[in-house]
This record gives C-alpha cells, structure tokens and sequence, in this order.
C-alpha cells in the first residue's frame, strides 16, 4: 500500500470507528430512554383504569355476559374501558385475570374467559404485578400492522391480594422520528466521512509529494546524478529537516566524487612524468650496457635518476592512499608543548642542514585529538615551511590557548605565497613545485578536521603563517 493510501486509512478509519460507535451508543440511549418513558406512561395508564374497576364486577364477568348485547354489569365495565381507550390514545386495554384469562378486552376482540396466550413474553415483568406493583413489557413487539407495541400493566388488589391485571397496549411511535434520527444521523455520518476523506487526500497529498519528490531524488542519486541539488522547501518541519540531511549527503557524494575523479586524474597525470622517465633512463641503461666499453659512471647516473623517479612514484601512490583513506580518528588528551616538541623534534637536522633555526613556543596546554594524525599533519607543514625557506632565516612553532580550543601556528619567513593561489593551496594536486604531489596540504587540513579542528593560511612577501586549531581537553 502507498503512503498516500496507510495515511488515508489511518485517518479515515478510526473515524468510521468513533462515528459507528458514536451513532450506535446514541441511538441505543435514545431508545433506551424513550422505552423507559413510554412503559412508565402506559403503566400510569393501567394503573388510572385499574382504580376506576370494581374487583368484584371485573371478577364475575362471565363468557355468558358478552353473548348479544351482554350484560348490563360487562356493558358498563366496556364502557370505562373504551372512554379510556379514546382518551389515551391506546391500541388494546386488556384486564385479565390470575389464571392470565381476559375478561375483559376492547381493542383486541377476545371473549371473556380466553386465554391471553401473548402474556407469555411477559411472564418474568408479571410476577412483578402480581406482587402488587405496576410494571411494563421490557421488549417491544410488531403487531399485525407492522408497527411497534409496548404493554404497561397496573394491578387490580382486593383484600390486599392482586386477583386482576389491566395492561394497555401504546404505540412505540417514537420509533419513527427515532428511525429518522437514525438515518439523519448515519446520513451526516457519510458525508463527515466524505469531507474527511477530501481532507485526508489533500492532507496526504500534503505530505506524500515532498517525500515522493525525496525518493525520486533518492533514486537520481541512487543512479548516479550527483549534480541536481535536492529541494529543502518542505512545508513540514520534518520532511524538511531529511529533504536538508539527503542534500547535505548529495553535496558530500558530489565533493567526493568531484576529488576521486580530480585524485584520479592527478594521480594519471603525477604517474606519467616519472614513467616516461624511467622510460627513458632504463633505455639509455639498456644501450650502455650494450655498449662495447659500458661506462661504469653513466650506467650509475642513469641508474640513480630511475631509482629517484620510483621514489617519488612510490611517494605519489602513498600520499594519494593516505588522502583517499578514511581515517579511523581516537581522541585522547596530550600536552601540547610535549606533543609540538616531539613532532619536530626529528626536523631539527634537516633544519640545521639548510641553515634555517627551527623555534618552538608552545605553553603547557592541554588538548585533545589523534596525537598520531596531528602530527603527520604538523610534520607535514613544517617541512613545507623549512622547504621554502632560506638560509639565516627562521620558522617558528608559536601555540597559544583560545576559549574553547589551542592554536598552533607555523610561521616562516619564506617569499609567500600569491593571493590569488592562497585559495587553491589546499585543492588536491594543486602543486608549485616541480616535484611535489600536491597532496600535502590538503592531507593536513583532512587530518586536523577530522580531529574537529580547523587549518587556515595568511601569507604575504616575507611571512607565511598555518593556523591549525585543535579542541581543548575538557
């Protein structure tokens, strides 16, 4: 099932639910209370008639006393019973003895000693009126017109002792307003759920399309196509915020895809200078071996020149392996002033062998990375700083400590670098040397981020200066 379709039936559902269940518990109640009412108004109803009938007269009417006109005592006892009937509108007045045989009935047409056989129903709600109290049918009943019935009852007491029974029958004509209210309100019923169903699919469309517009992004992505920036203007705050991570991760997959493809040309390129000569110095060795009276020194010079191209092919490959890996980052808290010392400690000769003085001004500062990377990165910018740097002149290692973070600053008194290459220094491959891989800086500035740092430059004619930051121990 579509998203659009799990959210139309998450909202429609339990609606359909609470209405169902609403409308039912509703017009149970309704019916309820209506039942209730009319038992107590015909039972009031039998119980008026009851008080206006003799015990006596009702119990001596006879199957003999309705033959022709009837007697004058069963005339008369009809004659209550019908005045009543017009007066309250009743269907049937019953009066029925102990043995549950009429006696009399006007509405139902039985003679006076037949059995009442629908008094069965009520047997338990008889026992009751027998007692000496009124009571009414729990149950309606269809008569022979269709309609719905309720029967009240009233006792008839002689001598303290029930001996007759009078139960008038009312119309449930509340059944039909309440049948109405029934369909009225399954009819609003249908047409609430068609406008929650119209809510629901604008609702759902709401969100359906900016996460169907993520999954076609997803998929492009999936295929390939790093280059067409995924759209943030949701109008949920969390479709929003994944349409935001899913860019962020386009844009990462691009960046790096964008590298890999310039590492790869780099690395094509870089490869091809030392191959050819090696190329080159390994034939003019093959034809001096060959040679009737080889030169021992040329065949070393030529020799020599193969060995420094297989060096710098071999350091190509192991700076773009050490930029191409993920690197696995343990953060511990180290000295500073212990931890610049030790990482250009070993610079010192090569420093010496130039000429150039190597200072180190760091304070006891606690910080926190990969000791291990930091100093690769570090390393790798002080010997830039030496490399660039002249005779009788001086680099510096100056750190001091920040808010939230250390600094750590290289300085050389170097020709600097131009401003408009300042920006691509830490481009892969991006070099000003003849021999460099370009791979350096841009190592340093990977190795001190992963760390949570940062690595920036300032330079002019004169004074350089890398600002590698790493966070303060806590």
């Amino acid at each position: 099932m579509t998203l659009r379709g799990r959210l139309l039936l998450a909202f429609l559902a339990p609606t359909l639910a609470l209405l169902a269940l609403g409308g039912f518990l509703l017009f149970r109640a309704s019916r309820n209370v209506l039942e209730r009412q009319l038992g107590e108004a015909l039972s009031a109803t039998a119980s008026t008639i009851a008080a206006q009938l003799s015990p006596e007269r009702v119990l001596s009417v006879t199957a003999d006393d309705a033959v022709g006109e009837g007697s004058r005592t069963w005339r008369s006892l009809k004659k209550t019973l019908e005045v009543a009937q017009a007066a309250s509108g009743a269907r049937r007045i019953l009066v029925f003895d102990a043995e549950r045989r009429a006696r009399l009935d006007v509405g139902g047409g039985l003679p006076p000693g037949a059995e009442v056989p629908e008094l069965l129903r009520d047997a338990l709600e008889l026992e009751v009126v027998f007692a000496g109290q009124r009571n009414a049918s729990q149950v309606l009943f269809k008569g022979t017109d269709g309609a719905f019935y309720k029967t009240g009852y009233a006792p008839i007491v002689q001598d303290g002792r029930t001996v007759a029974v009078v139960a008038v029958e009312g119309s449930a004509a509340f059944f039909g307003p309440l049948a109405d209210l029934r369909n009225a309100f399954i009819g609003l019923a249908a047409l609430t759920l068609l406008l929650l169903a119209v809510a629901a699919v604008l609702s759902a469309r709401q969100v359906s399309r900016p996460l169907e517009a993520l999954v076609r992004a997803a998929q492009s992505i999936g295929r390939g196509d790093l280059s067409s920036p995924v759209s943030t203007a949701a109008k949920t705050v969390e479709v929003s915020a994944l349409s935001r991570e899913l860019e962020l991760m386009r844009a990462g997959l691009e960046s790096r895809d964008r590298q890999l493809k310039m590492m790869l040309g780099g690395v094509a390129h870089e490869v091809k200078n030392p191959l050819g000569g090696i190329e080159l110095f390994s034939g003019l060795l093959d034809e001096e071996l060959r040679s009737p009276s080889p030169g021992l020194a040329e065949s070393r010079e030529h020799l020599g020149r193969i060995r420094r191209e297989l060096d710098y092919l071999k350091r190509i490959v192991e700076d773009f392996l050490a930029f191409a890996r993920e690197q696995k980052v343990t953060r511990t808290p180290f000295d500073a002033k212990a931890f610049v010392t030790s990482a250009v400690g070993h610079l010192q000769g090569e420093a010496a062998g130039r000429g150039v003085t190597l200072d180190v001004d760091v304070p006891a500062l606690r910080l926190e990375g990969d000791e291990s990377l930091l100093t690769s990165a570090l390393v790798n910018l002080v010997k830039n700083a030496l490399q660039v740097s002249k005779a009788g002149q001086r680099v510096r290692v100056v750190g001091r400590e920040e808010r939230d973070h250390g600094a750590l600053e290289v300085h050389d008194e170097g020709p600097g670098i131009a401003a408009d290459l300042q920006a691509r220094v830490f481009e892969p491959f991006f070099t000003t040397r003849e021999k460099g891989t370009g791979l350096g800086l841009p190592l340093a500035r990977k190795l001190v981020e992963a760390n949570g740092g940062t690595l920036s430059l300032e330079s002019q004619p004169g004074r350089t200066v890398f600002r590698l930051t790493v966070p303060r121990a806590s």
